[in-house]
């Protein structure tokens, strides 16, 4: 299945006014389980750097939810929003200048393409690299990017099931993936190849996160791509689903997992 028609007509109907683009980032927030993981990472490395004037990257910012929630924890950071979609970019833009988030730029970028050598402090990719063929290219062109220390934070899915493959004979989920997820050595290992020295990674979405994403995005996003229709029901059916996402979300997110069809990667230069 195409998942980019479907994120494009959820940004039509969210974009109409800054209140509602805010109110969708609030559920995209609750609903993803990789944002639970991903927001607890950048608190940790946030903590103690809010008064410091850093320089972000966000690799990849899709609807920009996690450019937003990192520019609302400290005025001082300055955060640079790549993605390759002009469309997306331009409203993006257009939605921060309405808040007056002048500590924010979003651009059009490849990140197969993009460096800007000893610039940003932090680098953030979430569900990008699954998207990208040439992925050495981009974590080196990120790694140039970086300013000494600096740490690159990824969220993607692994050969454990992510992208919903679970035998040899499946294809993703998600059409638009052109791996269908990675194991947890090879990562580390191209992320070493492209010259970070300290490497950390784990596994999410266990047990909880995997029920928690087939009712949260999997079967809604099935039914949105037979008929738009489904639309008009998206509200009945989360109010039946989503308590139970969220308890499933918190015990993912407080959990050790052993595997998991998500990975949650920290590498420092």
């Amino acid at each position: 299945m195409y998942y980019d028609p479907i994120k494009k007509t959820l940004g039509q109907v969210f974009n109409r006014t800054p209140w509602l683009r805010r109110l969708f980032y609030y559920l995209l927030d609750l609903l993803l389980l990789r944002t639970w993981h991903v927001h607890r990472e950048l608190r940790r490395w946030a903590k103690g750097r809010t008064q410091e004037p850093l320089n972000i990257l966000d690799a990849g910012s899709g609807y920009g939810q996690y450019t937003y929630w990192m520019s609302g924890l400290s005025p001082k950071w300055n955060i640079l929003a790549v993605d390759v979609k002009e469309e997306q970019v331009a409203d993006s833009n257009k939605f921060f200048r309405q808040i007056d988030r002048k500590n924010v730029q979003f651009a059009v970028q490849d990140l197969v393409l993009y460096q800007e050598p000893n610039s940003f402090d932090l680098a953030l990719s979430v569900d990008v690299m699954e998207h990208i063929l040439e992925d050495v290219e981009v974590f080196r062109n990120i790694h140039a990017s970086l300013k000494d220390g600096g740490m690159l934070l990824i969220s993607t899915p692994s050969d454990q099931g992510g992208s919903d493959v679970h035998d040899d004979g499946e294809t993703s989920f998600i059409e638009e993936h052109v791996r269908d997820g990675y194991n947890i050595r090879e990562i580390q290992q191209k992320l070493s190849t492209a010259g970070f020295e300290r490497i950390e990674a784990r596994y999410a979405y266990g047990e909880p996160g995997q029920i928690s994403w087939r009712l949260s995005m999997k079967y809604p996003i099935l039914m949105l791509g037979k008929s738009r229709a489904f639309f008009i029901l998206l509200p009945l059916y989360y109010a039946i689903t989503f308590p139970f996402c969220l308890l499933l979300n918190w015990l993912d997110a407080r959990t050790t997992h052993d595997s998991g069809t998500g990975l949650i990667v920290k590498a420092w230069k």
